[in-house]
């Protein structure tokens, strides 16, 4: 699964989508799809991705208290 980095808008392909889709992982392992090749993995802080078309990730990724109510 691809996401991308809101900042510049490079894509990350996500290496571990279970800690993509757990709200309780603050970060996710991917890898940077950047030039020519593939870097190496890195963690990404989820705060900092979203969807390549630039929608947000849902909140129920992000947020372990997405169904409390306020």
């Amino acid at each position: 699964m691809f996401v991308a980095e809101k900042a510049t808008g490079h894509l990350i392909e996500v290496l571990d989508t279970q800690a993509l889709f757990d709200p309780h992982s603050q970060q996710v392992r991917g890898s940077l799809h950047y030039g020519e090749e593939a870097q190496d993995p890195e963690l990404f802080k989820k705060a900092e991705l979203a969807f390549p078309s630039g929608e947000a990730l849902p909140v129920c990724w992000t947020d372990p208290d997405y169904r409390r109510q306020s």
